[in-house]
């Protein structure tokens, strides 16, 4: 059965009157960004802070996950001018932490690692000291695309996990093995490099369920993790089979650190993006090993 009413912790109000002056400015830049594609139920508090998650390479993805509002359509053409426009939207809200995403785009042959690069590249030369975090599709594998995005310098690469195994068949076309083996990649590519990943509970997951992908984690050097609610964005999305209570999730977070994560973010409203200048925020500056190339385009591209 599907399950419609909240508990009183998921009352979290939206206030579209909050959000004027950052959708003024991402009109102005023709900007999108996953607090409004995804239908974040953060987006007020995060907005009316002058916060947001850009979303690059488009809005719309070229797969069918069964738990996401993210557009499914024709994807169009990259536009050029989008790195150069989010570093623009980075100086203006003096951001000192960016998440970069995007949706899933196949039907590049690199998967749009190029264009994380150059919005990376671009960041860097409009507000040099603003932390970049990435959060990638998988690359449909792609460790010459990957190789691209770390070479890029970014401060955390975070890849999202999303459920345990058996219930994979809701993230379609991508694969359990091949997104751990991406975070390993990431790893060995640049061991300094901070890797993050994130889960949603609630869809049927059992507990030792949880811990087996925690371990998994932990096995690719990934230091970050993020525990959410999910929450079906219509009654055509996937159901959600238990709203996971507030004490469990801080039970899950101090485990979870015990298990060997330096940082974990876990609570009912905790995305991947949620909060997410807190990560690593007592170890100080994330190093980088390699030189961000210079915004205009990376001159590199993915092998498939």
């Amino acid at each position: 059965m599907q399950m419609t009413r909240k508990p009183e912790w998921l009352q979290k109000k939206i206030t579209p009157s909050a959000h004027g002056a950052m959708e003024g400015l991402l009109k102005e830049l023709s900007l999108n960004t996953v607090c409004q594609q995804a239908r974040c139920p953060n987006i007020t508090e995060c907005f009316s802070k002058h916060q947001a998650t850009f979303l690059i390479l488009g809005r719309i993805c070229t797969r069918l996950c069964a738990f996401c509002s993210v557009t499914k359509e024709t994807p169009q053409p990259l536009d050029p001018g989008e790195p150069a426009s989010v570093a623009e939207a980075v100086r203006r809200l003096g951001l000192t932490h960016v998440v970069i995403t995007s949706p899933t785009r196949d039907d590049l042959a690199d998967g749009g690692a190029a264009a994380y690069a150059e919005t990376v590249a671009c960041i860097r030369g409009a507000s040099p000291k603003t932390k970049v975090e990435l959060l990638i599709p998988d690359l449909r594998g792609d460790f010459g695309a990957l190789a691209t995005v770390v070479a890029s310098a970014p401060d955390i690469l975070g890849h999202n996990l999303e459920t345990v195994p058996r219930l994979y068949a809701i993230r379609s076309g991508a694969d359990y093995q091949r997104s751990l083996e991406l975070l390993a990649e990431a790893h060995r590519l640049n061991p300094e490099l901070k890797t993050k990943s994130g889960l949603m509970l609630g869809l049927g997951e059992e507990e030792d369920e949880i811990f087996e992908v925690l371990e998994d984690l932990l096995a690719t050097g990934c230091s970050y993790l993020s525990l959410g609610q999910y929450l079906a964005p219509s009654k055509l999305h996937q159901k959600v089979e238990r709203f996971v209570e507030p004490e469990l999730f801080e039970a899950y977070r101090l485990r979870a650190l015990a298990m060997g994560f330096s940082h974990v973010e876990s609570g009912p409203y905790v995305r991947s993006s949620y909060h997410a200048d807190q990560y690593g925020a007592k170890e100080g500056a994330v190093p980088a090993s390699a030189a961000p190339a210079g915004c205009g385009g990376t001159g590199q591209e993915g092998k498939k």
